[in-house]
C-alpha cells in the first residue's frame, strides 16, 4: 500500500518536509517512490504537484493526517472530485 506523507528535510531547529509517496513499510527516511510537494511550516508555503497528487489518489494512496490536512486547504480534494 502506498500513502502520502511527509519526509523530513532542513536542519536542527529548522525542520521543512518534503511531501512523498511511499511505500507503508519504509521507515519515514526511506526511500520513496516519488516527491509530489514540499511544506516549510515556519513560512507557512507549500508547494504542490497537483497531477502527481491526483494520480497517487486515484490509484488508492492514503495520505497522513498532517498531509490531508495540507491538501484541504490548498484544494485538492475538490480538484480530485472534479476529475470523477
Amino acid at each position: 500500500m502506498v500513502k502520502l506523507r511527509l519526509k523530513r528535510c532542513g536542519r536542527k531547529q529548522r525542520a521543512v518536509y518534503r511531501i512523498i509517496a511511499i511505500d507503508v513499510r519504509s521507515r519515514r527516511e526511506g526511500r520513496d517512490l516519488r516527491k509530489v510537494g514540499f511544506y516549510d511550516p515556519i513560512k507557512n508555503q507549500t508547494y504542490l504537484n497537483v497531477p502527481a497528487i491526483l494520480y497517487f489518489l486515484e490509484k488508492g494512496a492514503q495520505p497522513t493526517g498532517t498531509v490531508h490536512d495540507i491538501f484541504k486547504k490548498a484544494g485538492v480534494f475538490t480538484e480530485l472530485h472534479l476529475n470523477q
